[in-house]
């Protein structure tokens, strides 16, 4: 069970020789891909399980804007970003457009390569406009840096009328490589702006990564299970527990050096068994691409169609047990 009453610790980071820092980061990049500053660069509905404890469709539009000015080591969203400033109006184009090639969704999420709160992302005075526009949804979720968690996030519930969400990459409740991810947040600005939100009646969702550089397999699963129990006991409703990737350069370079290895599906499996026992809020394995993960090709489909199912129901079905590679795949943490 979840002690919502255990203090939030934070011990400063020892000392980090291994850190990279903005220049390096930026010096491992490739190429940006052409975007449009007026089209989203992508849209789609899916299925998801909602607040209401029920599937229902939800239409995500990933925004095409000026990227985020924190530089994280993972990222790899700058790729679809503009060098600067989209136009006034652009980001409310992008809406428009997408939602009339989008079948009808009772939720919408606005994701972006930046912050929604950011006026260089999206122009502050487009914001009474795209609340207009999306404020018949049963709710809106949007993506912001804690930092960026203030009155604006407050306005903009109220200009949209209905339930607002924040999503907020607090990526792993580890303070030592939280540090190393240049994320230039500690645990405690994730608490703050969490409570912030909430205590002013706005949900959040929390973005976790399963094994970031510098862990080892079993350290990934534990402070991945870790970081869920901190984002719930700090009042978050929903954890998106997401594989870390390679694919921005820096990725690469550090999967060059050892110090990086891809987390294995069965992995993200045990992350999902042991926090959706807790029944303490919505657990959602990210799933994109997810065959990337498996180490045996017999029994991937079943374990991702099992994560699947753990997503709709929030339930935890029996094991996978394959006989070529002789696992079980998830289990119980212990």
């Amino acid at each position: 069970m979840i002690d919502r009453d255990r203090p939030i610790e934070d011990p400063a980071p020892r000392e980090l020789a291994e850190a990279i820092n903005d220049r390096q980061i930026l010096a491992a990049r490739g190429p940006k891909n052409r975007v449009d500053p007026r089209r989203a660069y992508q849209a789609f509905v899916e299925p998801e399980f909602s607040v209401d404890r029920i599937v229902e469709d939800v239409a995500t539009i990933f925004l095409t804007n000026r990227e985020c000015p924190f530089r994280c080591l993972m990222c790899d969203l700058w790729k679809n970003t503009t060098d600067d400033r989209v136009p006034p109006g652009a980001i409310v184009q992008q809406i428009e457009h997408a939602l009339a090639s989008l079948p009808a969704a009772p939720r919408i999420k606005l994701y972006n390569s930046g912050n929604f709160f950011d006026a260089a992302a999206v122009p502050r005075e487009d914001l009474p406009r795209i609340a207009k526009i999306v404020g018949g949804h049963r709710s809106v979720i949007i993506e912001n840096h804690p930092k960026l968690c203030d009155d604006r996030a407050l306005r903009f519930r109220d200009q949209c009328g209905t339930d607002l969400e924040v999503a907020i990459g607090l990526e792993t409740s580890h303070p030592p490589t939280l540090q190393r991810l240049n994320k230039q947040i500690t645990r405690d600005d994730f608490a703050r702006a969490a409570e912030f939100l909430t205590s002013n009646g706005i949900r959040v969702r929390a973005f976790i990564l399963l094994r970031p550089p510098w862990t080892t397999e079993g350290e990934g699963i534990e402070r991945a299970i870790e970081s869920v129990r901190f984002a719930f006991n700090s009042g978050v409703d929903c954890c998106a527990v997401i594989p870390t990737r390679s694919g921005n350069g820096i990725m690469e370079r550090l999967q060059r050096e050892g110090l990086f290895t891809p987390p294995r599906l069965t992995s993200l499996e045990t992350v999902l068994d042991e926090t959706l026992r807790w029944q303490s809020g919505i657990v959602l394995a990210d799933l994109w691409d997810a065959e990337q993960f498996a180490s045996c090709p017999v029994c991937a489909r079943q374990r991702i169609d099992r994560l699947q199912r753990m997503n709709m129901t929030q339930t935890v079905p029996p094991p996978v047990t394959c006989p070529a590679c002789d696992s079980d795949g998830g289990g119980r943490f212990e």
